[in-house]
Order: structure tokens, then C-alpha cells, then sequence
């Protein structure tokens, strides 16, 4: 990165993100593991919610924390079995959403080094 720009701004702001998890949820819906734990009727509301968490991690504004306050992940995915199926299935729609964009590798990597660690630390239930 330059001097004064964040990652955000590197990998191509907003728009880049969006589309990012416009392709990941577009996984979502049709996964057998995962759709069932997304309410069908607040896809665009999860995925705008995703959209501004992701954009403020990596700098960009801070839509997220003034709309929700903190982002406490681990509680707010507790309601639901995230067992290592469950993250496999993430990690390939989320997989998907990064090679819809035109990422350095050293971009993708660092995206891709995230959400694994992400993914991973979600887990609360077993197999």
C-alpha cells in the first residue's frame, strides 16, 4: 500500500467489496448448508450488512459500527450451528465472490489469509 491509503482503497473501495459479496451471496441462496440459515427474506439486508462490516475492516468507512454498534461476530452468529461444514461451504462461496474481482495475488491473499481465520474462529459446534 501507498502512503495514506488503506486496503480498502487499494483493492478498489466500495464497489469491489459489493460485488465481492453480491457473488458470495448469490452462493448463499443456493447452498444446501447455508441457505437454510440465512432468512430468505433479508438477503439484501445480510449482505448489506456484510458489505459495510468488510469495507470498515479494511479502512474504509465506518458505516457498520455507527449503524450496529460493535461488530461481536461470535454472538451475533451463536443462534446458528457453524460446524467446519458449515465454514467449508462459506470459504467456497466467499471463494467465489473473490475471483469475481480483479485482485493482485498479493490482494487476494491477504483477503483470502482473513476470512479463513474468520471462518475458522466462527465455528461453535461440532461436526
Amino acid at each position: 500500500m501507498t502512503a495514506g491509503r488503506t486496503f480498502f482503497d487499494e483493492i478498489g473501495g466500495l464497489p469491489t467489496i459489493a460485488k465481492i459479496v453480491a457473488r458470495f451471496y448469490e452462493g448463499v441462496a443456493a447452498d444446501p448448508v447455508l441457505g437454510p440459515m440465512y432468512p430468505a427474506d433479508d438477503m439484501a439486508g445480510a449482505s448489506e450488512r456484510l458489505t459495510l462490516f468488510l469495507a470498515q475492516y479494511w479502512g474504509g468507512p465506518t458505516t457498520y459500527s455507527e449503524r450496529r454498534g460493535h461488530p461481536r461476530l461470535r454472538m451475533r452468529h451463536a443462534p446458528f450451528a457453524v460446524t467446519p461444514e458449515a465454514r467449508d461451504h462459506w470459504l467456497a462461496c466467499f471463494r467465489a465472490g473473490l475471483d469475481e474481482v480483479d485482485l493482485t495475488p498479493e490482494q487476494d491473499a491477504e483477503f483470502w489469509e482473513y476470512v479463513t481465520r474468520a471462518a475458522d474462529f466462527m465455528i461453535n459446534a461440532p461436526a
